[in-house]
């Protein structure tokens, strides 16, 4: 094991404070606003596959990246939105599942199942929020957010499943 860049860190992540050196040493953001300069959030999945600003052509400061897995629409994620539209020029949200999601592969039963199996620890407190339509549960958190009613009427909120074998989005209307 590398000694650590530092001893104040917690150990396992000397890879990530060495490539944060680097980055800090051309770090050109800090003429940046806190504000989504093009006016847009994006709903999307964790997954490490999406990058979502490049998705949409879009570059650091252009948009807020609201990521859960499954992109699902919760209430910590209205609140967010909520705060985004008032707080931080967000006029347009884009709600973007993706193809070949964990979320959408099994049910909850099944992924609570899995991990107890496996690992031994019981999550059946969790709500994992898994789709076994995710066109039908895109419909159904477009809907959400534009029913809530602290999400100003004047915001545009459309959706659209991502493909990560070939990078386009599918529009879905709802």
């Amino acid at each position: 094991m590398s000694t650590p860049i530092n001893p104040e860190f917690e150990p396992g992540f000397d890879d990530l404070w060495r490539a944060n050196e680097d980055y800090a040493k051309s770090f050109k953001y800090s003429e940046l606003t806190g504000r989504a300069a093009r006016g847009l959030a994006i709903v999307t999945c964790m997954d490490s596959r999406i990058n979502p600003l490049s998705v949409v052509g879009m570059k650091s400061g252009d948009a807020k990246i609201l990521r859960n897995a499954g992109a699902r629409v919760t209430q910590d994620v209205l609140r967010t939105l909520v705060l985004a539209t008032y707080l931080l020029g967000v006029d347009r949200i884009l709600v973007m599942p993706h193809t070949d999601c964990r979320m959408a592969q099994e049910d909850e039963e099944v992924i609570h199942a899995m991990i107890e199996e496996k690992h031994g620890v019981d999550t059946r407190s969790l709500e994992f929020n898994t789709v076994v339509d995710q066109r039908a549960a895109l419909s159904q958190d477009l809907a959400r957010i534009r029913a809530f009613p602290l999400i100003p009427k004047n915001v545009i909120v459309s959706g659209g499943i991502y493909n990560v074998t070939t990078g386009k989005i599918e529009p879905i209307e709802s």
